[in-house]
């Protein structure tokens, strides 16, 4: 029997939405920074969310959930190449982001991010700096 996410997508045509990046989780492997950035700026990002948005308005992706140190306050931004890589502890909503989104997260929020953690619990941890994420983004 097939799950009405699945019944809905076969009655409008539509197949099921991935919540991955191949190209990214290729790049991840190689720990290739280049193909790092050129995989974000061709492709979507795996997002954990705290709340996620209503179906039927696209403005509301809903809210980003991101990691606050308690001994620092530094914060951390969580982002995955598949949603299969995303820990059971994190909140179970994930949101599929493009390259546009992400860039203008990070800008919205570089004062407060101090690290971008990919795949955070594997297979292929990687971490950057927002300023660098924003200028890969912008190459």
């Amino acid at each position: 029997m097939a799950s009405g996410k699945q019944s809905r997508a076969k009655r409008k045509g539509k197949p099921p939405l991935e919540f991955r990046n191949t190209q990214l989780a290729d790049a991840l492997q190689t720990q290739d920074m280049a193909a790092v950035a050129f995989a974000l700026r061709h492709g979507p990002t795996v997002v954990p969310l705290l709340r996620v948005g209503q179906r039927d308005n696209p403005l509301d992706s809903g809210e980003v959930w991101t990691y606050r140190d308690p001994r620092t306050g530094d914060v951390a931004l969580l982002l995955f190449s598949d949603a299969a890589n995303k820990p059971e502890s994190l909140p179970p909503g994930v949101a599929l982001q493009s390259p546009a989104w992400l860039r203008a997260f990070l800008v919205a929020h570089e004062d407060e991010i101090t690290t971008v953690f990919f795949d955070i619990a594997g297979p292929h941890p990687m971490q950057a700096s927002p300023a660098d994420l924003i200028a890969a983004l912008d190459t």
